[in-house]
């Protein structure tokens, strides 16, 4: 799900002021401070600030802030997309999912569903889905990459290679019209190859901006996959691809 227009204000003012307090905000908005405090874990909760005793404050951290700031970003647009990809995927399915602000909402989307094996790369995983009804959340070892969580490198490629899944959902940080997909750090490549290539269902979640962008490595192409999820309508070139490899585009604006 994503924040309530009150949380996304909210997130707004911890940006600005860096640190808000319960008692204020609930002046502020006119509802209880039980209220606030719900609205505070669920933002927290989510990455995007820090607890305090009576409220909440900005991150700290200046490398992490970059992948919290762009988790917010187009925020229900992205919470769509999570729910039309959870929307795919079956009860007692198994799934893995990579590093993403936006695979992320599929997690969250997910967190409705029972009997899940979820595996992943991404720690962020871990907190999003801690009260749903899996059976089972397997998260890989290897290195953790600070700026997002993302567990990359050649012992995470080893260890998401000893599984086979029913879906894949990863997503990218670039795309070309010619239907290539991308990403800036060939680590985190290496580990969305082997998510693909041990997977029966291979979906990709991604948003327009992904097209302004140019990242040098390339992790698949758009034949490559089975679905494309998207909020709006890709280069005619794109679309043209997908149509080729029989690659199915479920497009939001559509």
């Amino acid at each position: 799900m994503s924040l309530s227009d009150r949380q996304e204000e909210i997130l707004d003012l911890i940006r600005t002021e860096s640190r808000v307090e319960v008692d204020d905000l609930a002046a502020r908005f006119e509802v209880t401070t039980q209220t606030i405090r719900r609205d505070l874990s669920e933002i927290c909760d989510r990455g995007l600030a820090t607890r305090t005793h009576g409220g909440a404050r900005q991150l700290v951290s200046a490398a992490s802030f970059a992948y919290e700031d762009r988790r917010a970003q187009n925020t229900k647009v992205k919470a769509t997309i999570g729910q039309k990809a959870a929307a795919l995927i079956a009860d007692r399915a198994s799934v893995i999912l990579n590093i993403g602000t936006t695979t992320e909402q599929v997690a969250a989307a997910l967190a409705a569903h029972q009997g899940l094996t979820v595996i992943s790369n991404n720690i962020n995983i871990v907190h999003i889905l801690r009260e749903a009804r899996l059976a089972n959340m397997i998260i890989a070892g290897g290195t953790v990459r600070q700026s997002d969580g993302a567990i990359v490198g050649a012992e995470a490629v080893e260890f998401i290679g000893n599984y086979k899944a029913d879906f894949a959902v990863i997503g990218a940080s670039s795309l070309d019209a010619d239907g290539a997909i991308l990403d800036f750090d060939d680590r985190e490549v290496a580990v969305a190859r082997v998510i693909l290539k041990n997977a029966r269902t291979k979906i990709l979640v991604v948003d327009h901006t992904k097209f302004d962008r140019s990242a040098p490595y390339r992790i698949c192409d758009v034949a490559d996959l089975d679905v494309v999820i998207m909020d709006q309508t890709p280069p005619g070139s794109f679309i043209k691809a997908a149509e080729a490899a029989g690659t199915e585009l479920l497009i939001l604006d559509a």
